[in-house]
């Protein structure tokens, strides 16, 4: 089965959550477009694989938690399910006659106007002649090929496993590093997404498996994606996988905070200047990791490239028109681009239940957030109002406030216990209140520390039901309450849409933005960054010591810089109109006074 090494679309479908495209390639991967699979959750994965092994009539044996290395089994199975099933689908699809309503016609459709293949499909419209239709049909469904099933593995969600009857660990047998095993085994020929950052002991399981490792013909069945938000961090990342004999086939570059699920604010570099940065380094970086790679393959006994492998560079976060997707592809060179949190609202593409879907069409700005709701500290974009909200509010009424903490994905806080607890959990919260409760503090401190402690969600069930809840599956185990952490951006999408349509809007052939004058995606984060730096100002007033000085003052300067590097990229968007122009420039001055109204104390005032 062809995988999209031919990319007929531009954009991809990041992950979503634990679950939103926890299915998304068995929605979208026949029609060519790419989409990636969170694999932290084995539980869900589970009862995905007996729902979809149900619904189309597949054969399912249960894997329960008692068997060895349950967790990678599961992630393998589910995995290769997903990969019979869109192999059928696109099967399927390729014999489809070309007539109106017809998947094959859906599929060409759907392609961008300037797409060589959408050219070549335009000539069947004119073609009369039976031979040379037929003939120009059978080119057609020869270069169908299906959208990329690659999978996330979140680096830090790394829990130590031990069995109830042994004290010690058992080796390889953390989360990552079993999700990649489940990965690895599978029939996949795809990518895993590292995100989150640095993990030792994952990358040095990784380097034992030799599915990443190129074959005879230079390529490997497994690749890597590393998801950064700085070009530091993609150069550190990539050398050290590099010195392992580890390729990075692509680099996805996501706007620390105009996006979705936890968002890993830089230190005040803003997308422009980061992308600048890409394309500037771009070579010299292959050249670099080139040179490592060379050298560990060598050291392995392994066939030694003459060239260096193929690297794509994706930039992702906050996109939302066709111009700036263009505009990001064309300036900065990149490959290709991310369209996540607008797929939320397209039911062909992601699971999300009814409620929150409704909830998403109807959001503005003022009801999507950055929150401390995530356990793991790191700040949380939130949609205000959501079930997982009401039901936070409803424990804390009832006097119990956080979750039974049955899934143990997010476990990491020691404060009260020799093992791992999760500061969302039922345990924590109420050892936290305690000792807060012990303190000599006023009313009013007490009331603000305990509001900080209880506002976690559990992210382990709340990010997971709405599978559960879109298609009928029962469990009583769980809350069925919904957190969802959309980008900001989707303010501004207003309405459900059909898949044909989201994708008709990212190539430009209709519009789905309903709000008149929305600022232009660097804009919009540069307004993110302004506001993260007032709440940290805010935050560190009468405790600010010296490094938080230092950091603080390095993120308003990065910021000023972005503001002078964005005043420099203005007259290089030709494609939009002066007026468009005319506004961005108003609004960089009227950010820059904001920013120069942020006074950094002194440590200790």
């Amino acid at each position: 089965m062809p995988v999209q090494e031919q990319n007929v679309h531009s954009f991809h479908i990041p992950v979503l959550g634990l679950a939103f495209s926890i299915d998304t390639p068995l929605r979208v991967a026949r029609f060519g477009i790419a989409s990636v699979i969170s694999i932290v959750d084995d539980i869900l994965i589970e009862r995905m694989r007996e729902y979809y092994s149900n619904l189309y009539s597949k054969p399912y044996m249960a894997i329960n938690q008692k068997e060895e290395d349950y967790r990678a089994r599961r992630i393998t199975a589910y995995l290769n399910l997903v990969n019979q099933i869109v192999h059928e689908q696109w099967t399927k699809l390729k014999a489809s006659p070309f007539e109106k309503g017809s998947e094959i016609v859906k599929y060409f459709e759907m392609l961008a106007e300037h797409s060589p293949l959408k050219a070549l499909y335009r000539r069947l419209a004119v073609a009369h002649e039976a031979v040379y239709r037929a003939s120009l049909e059978n080119e057609l469904r020869s270069r169908i090929v299906v959208g990329a099933i690659d999978v996330n593995i979140m680096t830090k969600l790394d829990k130590v496993n031990r069995p109830a009857s042994e004290s010690e660990a058992v080796p390889d047998s953390s989360d990552a590093v079993a999700a990649l095993r489940g990965f690895v085994r599978s029939e996949l020929d795809s990518s895993v997404v590292l995100s989150a950052g640095l993990n030792p002991r994952l990358f040095n399981y990784m380097e034992r498996c030799p599915e990443f490792l190129p074959g005879q013909d230079g390529t490997s069945p497994k690749r890597v994606i590393l998801k950064v938000s700085d070009y530091r961090s993609a150069s550190i990342q990539g050398k050290i996988l590099a010195k392992k004999g580890i390729w990075i086939s692509e680099f996805h570059i996501e706007s620390g905070l105009n996006c979705g699920g936890h968002a890993f604010a830089t230190e005040g570099l803003l997308l422009g200047p980061i992308l600048q940065e890409f394309k500037e380094k771009r070579e010299s970086l292959i050249s670099d990791l080139h040179e490592l790679y060379c050298a560990a393959l060598r050291e392995k006994g392994h066939n030694v490239p003459s060239e260096p492998r193929p690297v794509r560079i994706m930039a992702q976060g906050g996109i939302g028109t066709t111009e700036e997707d263009e505009f990001l592809r064309e300036y900065f060179e990149v490959d290709g681009t991310g369209w996540g949190s607008p797929f939320l609202l397209v039911p062909e593409a992601t699971n999300v239940d009814e409620r929150t879907r409704a909830k998403l069409a109807a959001a503005g700005k003022e009801d999507l957030y950055i929150s401390d709701a995530s356990p793991l500290g790191v700040a949380f974009n939130n949609l205000r109002g959501s079930s997982s909200e009401e039901l936070i509010r409803r424990r804390v009424v009832e006097g119990r406030p956080g979750s039974p903490c049955t899934k143990k994905y997010l476990v990491s806080n020691t404060e009260f216990t020799n093992e791992p607890i999760c500061t969302a959990s039922r345990q924590y919260q109420s050892l936290k209140i305690k000792q807060l409760q012990g303190l000599d503090l006023s009313a009013e401190e007490i009331k603000f520390r305990i509001q900080k402690v209880v506002e976690k969600s559990c992210l382990c069930e709340d990010l997971a039901p709405s599978p559960c809840l879109r298609n009928e599956l029962e469990d009583k185990r769980a809350s069925h309450a919904v957190a969802v952490c959309p980008g900001p951006n989707i303010a501004y999408f207003s309405r459900i849409a059909t898949l044909e349509e989201m994708v008709g809007h990212i190539y430009g052939r209709l519009q789905l933005i309903s709000v008149p004058d929305r600022p232009n995606l660097f804009i919009n984060e540069l307004r993110l960054y302004i506001d993260y730096l007032k709440n940290e100002i805010g935050k560190k007033l009468g405790s600010l010591t010296s490094n938080e000085q230092r950091y603080l003052t390095t993120f308003r300067e990065n910021l000023q810089e972005g503001i002078e590097y964005y005043r420099s990229l203005v007259p290089r968007m030709s494609k939009e109109t002066e007026r468009y122009r005319d506004i961005i420039r108003t609004q960089l001055h009227e950010l820059e006074l904001e920013l120069e109204m942020q006074v950094i104390p002194s440590p200790g005032i």
